[in-house]
């Protein structure tokens, strides 16, 4: 097929590139590489923290949340739009000194500029004058609703604003995180939750969320093109003099042992005076419905565990129905 200066630039389905696998990650599991998207939460879910727990892993190819392999390290630039530089830069030194890392040898650049607006086109321009200079491999943006003027319910507005970060993105094949805030609300999807257009949910390759239970941060990841990941349940902690502040997983729901799972649903049917069905056990639990059924099915067939009609009872070790456990 011949191509005229009109058309669209086309291939053939089998002349596109093909992804490595080694390539489908900036932050294994957590981040797609070069993906836009959300860290959405309501206030004082630490969203901010995690977004520069992210940047410094990038920067620094050290694991996120001391966990998550860093797939893709390079350069990473951040705008804290709420926060002095000073404030800035103690909470990088606090991340620092938890990981042990020279802020003087950090690859982690900081946009001092009072203010930003991607409504803007004057500023548009330099925003992309710098990521072209730069090249990061993840630009932290934090919080959406200091980057703009325009009204977030208007689909329209909003729109055209994530198609400038779309095209930043897919020009300087750089990953964007937007940090933004959801309301209080209870949804079924924590990104319907996301205040203003429901372009926001839709506009992510890759998601997260925190929302905050008593004193538990719970971490929920989504992604466009891959499986996600378990819930994962953190804190903020830091040392006496709040010198090493950083987000510290508790309870990693989503990459935990077999062996973990079965404690913790052992210890939770064990603890409970009446059976407990599966719906239950998950919300507790918060875990996948698959590696869920198979634990119930191992802890099963050890005798640990008996399946009732009102749902799955823990059996002690001198319960009448408790069996010895297999030979191996």
């Amino acid at each position: 097929m011949e191509l005229n200066p009109q058309m669209l630039p086309v291939c053939r389905a089998n002349e596109l590139e093909i992804q490595p696998p080694e390539k489908l990650w900036l932050i294994e599991s957590l981040w797609a590489q070069c993906a836009v998207g959300i860290i959405g939460g309501a206030p004082k879910c630490c969203k901010s923290w995690l977004g520069l727990d992210m940047a410094l892993s990038v920067a620094s190819a050290t694991p996120c949340l001391g966990h998550f392999a860093v797939k893709q390290p390079g350069p990473a630039l951040i705008f804290m739009a709420e926060d002095a530089n000073s404030a800035v830069r103690t909470r990088i030194e606090a991340l620092c000194a938890h990981r042990r890392l020279d802020i003087d040898r950090l690859n982690l650049y900081v946009i001092t500029a009072s203010t930003l607006r991607l409504d803007l086109e004057h500023d548009q321009k330099r925003l992309k004058a710098t990521v072209a200079a730069l090249r990061p491999h993840l630009v932290l943006l934090d919080p959406l609703v200091r980057l703009h003027r325009l009204d977030e319910n208007s689909a329209a507005d909003i729109s055209k604003l994530l198609g400038f970060v779309r095209e930043m993105q897919r020009t300087y094949d750089t990953a964007v995180v937007l940090v933004h805030h959801a309301s209080k609300k209870h949804r079924a999807q924590p990104g319907q939750a996301l205040r203003g257009s429901s372009d926001l949910h839709a506009f992510g390759d890759s998601n997260a969320y925190l929302a905050r239970h008593k004193q538990r941060i719970v971490l929920t990841v989504e992604h466009r093109s891959a499986k996600s990941i378990d819930p994962i349940e953190m804190k903020l902690v830091a040392g006496p003099d709040g010198a090493d502040t950083h987000l510290e997983i508790t309870m990693p729901t989503g990459v935990t042992t077999g062996a973990c799972l079965a404690e913790r649903t052992l210890v939770l049917l064990q603890n409970s005076p009446k059976p407990l069905p599966r719906t239950i056990i998950r919300k507790h639990l918060r875990v996948n419905n698959q590696r869920l059924g198979e634990t119930l099915v191992n802890l099963d067939k050890q005798g640990l565990i008996l399946h009732t009609s009102k749902g799955w009872l823990g059996l002690l070790k001198n319960h009448p129905e408790a069996k010895p456990a297999p030979v191996s």
